[in-house]
């Protein structure tokens, strides 16, 4: 079975559909011929990827915050979807430290709410419980956390991912692991993601792609802090093989699982900036770097182990860091320039095929 004969004609509901990864993974569902059902808040940036691609009238988009249970249960009721993809969060880091009661009650009352409302109506349903890689109690160690490794986070942000990871934990155990249960659930781990059509603040990516569209030059904080970095499609494509993997293999009910680039893909922030100035014609950009004064914690190193995707999945990851790069460089590149044949979901398009054609041609098994 392929992610098409898994996903086509299948009625699946996104939560965070309007945000940068909801968006990739609308796309890429609807090329797989799935019925698409978003729940999510306005697009929060401007410009979007969800504005750009035009996904709002490909798919039912619905304008329903995750807090609203009632909205939740009278939506899923009515939908009854065949699979669920949680991804509705806040997302940034910084903004956690602004803002944690708001980040609390997202990123963990948000996701109780999805699985309550998964229990209460018991449907027959795959549910994708999409967390962080912040999610582990973070120490900087050179080798990858696994999935067994111990929950936690010294920031906001980090702390309501591993909550939310226990909530998850918490649902299994008590509703989902019973015979009368008809929903199976996983959670998937990620971060540090990159790709065409990200205007977040405070990354590092949309930042160089602001300052560079405008000639400016573009600041960099903690230049020499090292990420795992990959491309958007790579945990996408994790999701959608969990997905898939979970609807044949029962004994996964409940599992976790890491999806993260290969420990090859582990470069600092100023070589990150350095290859994709590169990617951009006329390398006129001074690059400059500044001292991080701010109180704020930050993690200097993060990696995933994802020997459990690979062994039980059949996942694992496709791209280098050059290819990385290259596909969120070009994407930008051809959506500055404004022509017709890169309009922003064909050019979604154009990366997904060949992810996936590139991802056959290294004999991942997921495809």
């Amino acid at each position: 079975m392929n992610l098409l004969d898994t996903f086509k004609d299948k009625k699946v509901v996104i939560t965070g559909h309007t945000g940068f990864k909801g968006s990739w993974l609308s796309i890429w569902l609807l090329s797989l011929g799935a019925e698409v059902h978003g729940i999510a808040l306005e697009p929060p940036t401007n410009p979007s990827l969800f504005k750009e691609a035009l996904i709002e009238s490909r798919i039912s988009d619905n304008r329903i915050n995750v807090k609203d249970q009632d909205k939740l249960i009278k939506l899923i009721d009515h939908v009854k979807p065949d699979y669920l993809f949680h991804l509705a969060a806040q997302p940034l880091v910084k903004q956690s430290y602004i803002d944690p009661v708001e980040t609390w009650h997202t990123n963990v009352l948000g996701t109780v709410n999805i699985l309550n409302t998964l229990r209460l109506i018991n449907n027959r349903c795959i549910a994708i419980i999409i967390t962080s890689d912040k999610c582990y109690d973070n120490r900087e160690w050179v080798w990858g956390y696994r999935e067994t490794d111990k929950l936690g986070g010294s920031d906001p942000y980090s702390s309501s991912k591993g909550s939310a990871e226990i909530a998850f934990k918490s649902f299994y155990s008590s509703y989902f692991n019973k015979e009368d249960s008809n929903v199976l659930i996983a959670s998937a781990r990620a971060g540090n993601v990159i790709g065409g059509g990200d205007w977040a603040k405070d990354r590092i990516v949309p930042d160089c792609i602001r300052s560079w569209t405008r000639n400016n030059i573009v600041s960099i904080r903690a230049p020499h802090s090292t990420r795992p970095w990959q491309h958007v499609l790579e945990p996408l494509s994790g999701y959608l093989c969990l997905a898939q993997e979970l609807s044949k293999q029962k004994e996964l009910n409940g599992e976790s699982f890491n999806f993260g680039p290969s420990s090859s893909n582990n470069y600092s922030v100023i070589e990150l900036v350095k290859k994709l100035s590169i990617v951009w014609p006329e390398q006129r950009w001074e690059l400059i770097g500044n001292n991080n004064n701010s109180k704020e914690h930050e993690s200097g190193l993060l990696k995933l182990n994802c020997d459990k995707a690979h062994a039980q999945l059949g996942w694992m990851p496709t791209l280098d860091f050059s290819s990385t790069i290259e596909y969120t460089g070009s994407w930008y590149y051809d959506f500055y320039s404004k022509s017709q044949e890169t309009e922003p979901y064909n050019l979604c398009l154009h990366q997904i095929n060949s992810y996936t054609n590139l991802s056959r041609e290294v004999g991942n098994q997921w495809i």
